[in-house]
């Protein structure tokens, strides 16, 4: 090393994880960050008070050596859990996870080295290997010009490359914009609610910021039971939370876009929309096939989606994100 020159050090890294009766799977992820080759500097697991069951399993894995604490809510949903659990971090890196997903053992040091790489990038996520659903898919973490979203994080292979949105399975912020972006509160849902990350990687996107996505920074999702209404993704339906996850998709979707944008995105969402959140055409679509809620689905899809532009109107969100350096 040269004489008076002061080694540069490495970034703190802090592990949000919300968790809401998983017991079981919250103490095989703990055991995984345990086992990381570059160890974090701190977990915090944002848990909702009363959640007795969860509160014992970071207990054990603190007196196990792991540098873990709670940090309670008494406010239901996923928002308010991380929320708080990002309050209490100290870290310059914030990465997240799941309380069902099982980081490989270089995954803080391959999030790291992205972060290391350049200036000019945000956050960086990587893949979550599921159990069932299994391929490969080029496509990920992509928002069409119209407003579509393509996910995929759990398919995607090849090169590390930029992308528009992570998942938050599998994620990391520097500290100074996520906690500049926070977790929107204006999101529906007293569980998963669904398309948080949109409101946290837009916003960043939009300034400048780059998001990488790296296949070979993985962590193994075991999509774990849910302890609340959200079935969006389970394979059952129900109007309710259906309503919620449109409506959180388009808040985000809409927010920081121009009146001609927010307009060309509504008339395709409530035109076409997707299956998931069906539009008119996707709706006549399911029905094709013999979907016998594809009616209940498209009036739960329309109201989330009405609902989503009312809360722009009523309560938009004035954020102050620093910029990257030369943007």
């Amino acid at each position: 090393m040269t004489a008076g020159v002061t080694p540069r050090m490495a970034p703190r890294v802090s592990v949000l994880v919300p968790s809401f009766r998983r017991p079981e799977a919250l103490q095989q992820c703990l055991a995984a960050l345990a086992a990381q080759t570059q160890r974090p500097d701190e977990v915090v697991v944002g848990v909702r008070t009363g959640d007795a069951a969860t509160l014992a399993v970071v207990e054990a894995a603190r007196a196990a050596g792991l540098p873990v604490a709670a940090a309670c809510t008494s406010q239901a949903g996923v928002i308010a859990a991380m929320q708080a659990a990002l309050d209490a971090t100290t870290g310059d890196i914030v990465a997240l996870t799941d309380d069902d997903a099982r980081p490989r053992a270089d995954w803080i040091s391959g999030l790291l080295a992205h972060f290391a790489a350049a200036s000019d990038i945000g956050g960086v996520g990587g893949r979550d290997w599921q159990p069932l659903e299994r391929g490969n898919a080029a496509r990920v973490g992509i928002v069409q010009w119209f407003g579509r979203v393509i996910g995929n994080h759990h398919l995607g292979h090849g090169p590390a490359r930029d992308v528009d949105v992570l998942k938050g399975a599998n994620c990391a912020f520097r500290a100074s914009l996520l906690r500049a972006v926070g977790f929107d509160a204006r999101l529906h849902g007293a569980g998963a609610q669904m398309y948080w990350e949109l409101g946290v990687c837009l916003p960043l996107r939009r300034i400048g910021w780059r998001l990488v996505y790296d296949p070979v920074v993985a962590v193994d999702h075991d999509v774990a039971p849910r302890h609340d209404a959200d079935t969006l993704h389970r394979g059952v339906f129900a109007a309710t939370p259906l309503h919620d996850a449109v409506h959180n998709e388009t808040v985000e979707l809409l927010e920081g876009r121009s009146l001609p944008s927010r307009a060309v995105f509504m008339i395709w969402a409530l035109l076409v929309g997707t299956v998931e959140g069906p539009g008119l055409v996707q709706c006549v679509r399911r029905l094709l096939h013999g979907d016998p809620v594809a009616v209940r689905a498209w009036r739960a899809a329309l109201g989330g989606r009405l609902a989503g532009a009312a809360t722009i109107r009523r309560s938009p969100r004035c954020l102050t994100i620093p910029r990257p350096e030369g943007k």
